[in-house]
């Protein structure tokens, strides 16, 4: 079959990105490549837009009385949303104003970036998608992606199935903490013989709820930048969908993302941010999610992340045109609310409690027999490794005889998302599962 020929908007922007940095247009996968965003209704409409005062009759939506054209039976389930903040199309990139205020929030939140150029944040449906578009830009058949072995399992559907990228893995753990140095270990021996390798990292992690301590993320960090320096082209996505729920059990932990400690250090290295609205703001529902690129090039890097911006929005037209603007505008207003920053933390706290119940409980001597606790500190789940059964074994048992549903995530490790656990309720459940262990090892 012969190549696709490549569309006159997509060379131009390759043209920029091999200006401004070349070494994240040799990331690119051969369909990132050939992305663009097009110069066809979307564009002529944003142009008639902002110059057709006397008539406009350009995008594909029913207006009336000089709002979007609704239905009382609907819009009455809305109150104080105005027509044109629920109805319309939204735009490949987002709202505009809310990508800045969710730009503001990561600035605010991460000190580490404040002087550094970075994207403005594209509005993803969630992070999943987000992930999505990000193997679209920079995967091939045969790339491959470094991830802990405690992963979540949606990461193989995308990238492995999808995508055909081959997925490569090392131990999370080491000595209580995250493994930095099998992690480097594993980095330099991927790297060998590739002149790309994508690296995906997940803090707080989902299955474990692990986020790392600062020694341990100065490490991940200076194993990064040191394989950029040996000459491999790193693509460093930070999966950071449980940002921001950090409760420093058994000791302190990171409070930052390592999104801006990546961004700037070396122009082998592209940091792509993940995080959203989803968990943040309690909102999963809503499929608000973010996208942010971090090129390791100072020089150059607004004219980089334009072209990966609109390459993105190409991405975004081609797949799903465009992300909800209802559920955009919802977390919008939610942002510029004075109260939001207390009613986070009060929900925080509550998520807290829970963790440091859970913490207390399930390290409790009495079922040391059961199971071994790994380390957690921060999210929505903890990780038991259960001892002398299989855990998908105990996992159908605890259903079945127990009524009591937990995820099996590998062969030895059970799952148990607190989050969704009263306090009271926390003790009860250990004591099932160490019930049940002990039946299936009797049975």
């Amino acid at each position: 079959m012969s190549p696709q020929p490549l569309n006159p908007l997509a060379g131009e922007l390759n043209e920029a990105l091999h200006e401004a940095s070349p070494e994240i247009l040799e990331m690119l996968s051969s369909l990132g490549k050939r992305l663009y965003f097009p110069k066809g209704i979307l564009s002529q409409s944003a142009e008639a837009k902002a110059k057709g005062h006397q008539f406009n009759a350009t995008i594909g939506i029913a207006t009336e009385g000089g709002e979007a054209m609704h239905l009382p039976s609907v819009h009455r389930y809305l109150n104080d949303i105005a027509p044109d903040d629920a109805y319309p199309y939204a735009g490949g990139g987002g709202r505009a104003e809310l990508r800045e205020r969710w730009r503001d929030k990561q600035l605010a939140e991460n000190p580490s970036l404040a002087g550094k150029s970075f994207g403005l944040p594209i509005v993803t449906s969630a992070l999943t998608h987000g992930l999505s578009l990000v193997g679209e830009l920079f995967l091939d058949p045969g790339d491959r992606v470094l991830l802990p072995d405690k992963l979540w399992g949606n990461y193989r559907l995308g990238y492995e199935v999808r995508l055909g990228a081959e997925i490569a893995t090392y131990p999370f753990y080491a000595g209580g903490g995250f493994n930095t140095d099998g992690f480097a270990e594993a980095l330099a021996e991927n790297a060998e013989g590739r002149e790309k390798l994508v690296v995906l990292l997940n803090f707080p992690n989902n299955p474990t709820g692990y986020m790392p301590t600062e020694e341990e993320g100065e490490a991940i960090c200076a194993a990064l930048v040191a394989q950029a320096e040996r000459g491999t082209r790193l693509v460093v996505i930070l999966d950071d969908a449980y940002f921001g729920l950090f409760y420093h059990l058994g000791g302190a932990s990171m409070t930052e993302s390592l999104f801006g400690r990546l961004t700037g250090v070396h122009p082998n290295l592209l940091a792509v941010r993940l995080d959203g609205a989803t968990k943040e703001l309690f909102v999963w529902g809503l499929r608000c999610g973010f996208l942010t690129f971090g090129p390791g090039r100072s020089e150059g890097a607004e004219a980089a992340c334009r072209v990966l911006d609109a390459k993105t929005r190409g991405a975004i037209r081609a797949g799903i045109s465009n992300s909800p603007m209802l559920s955009q505008t919802l977390v919008e207003k939610a942002l510029a609310s004075s109260s939001i920053d207390e009613e986070r933390k009060e929900k925080c706290e509550t998520l807290r409690a829970r963790a440091e119940k859970v913490y207390d409980v399930a390290n409790a001597p009495r079922f040391k027999e059961s199971w071994k606790v790994h380390p957690f500190n921060s999210g929505y789940f903890m990780c038991l490794e259960v001892i002398g059964v299989d855990a998908e074994t105990l996992r159908v048992h605890l259903l079945d005889a127990h009524g009591t549903g937990l995820i099996a995530t590998s062969k030895n490790d059970l799952r148990v998302a607190f989050s969704c656990l009263e306090l009271e309720e926390i003790e009860p459940l250990f004591e099932i599962v160490h019930r049940a262990i002990q039946e299936l090892r009797t049975s």
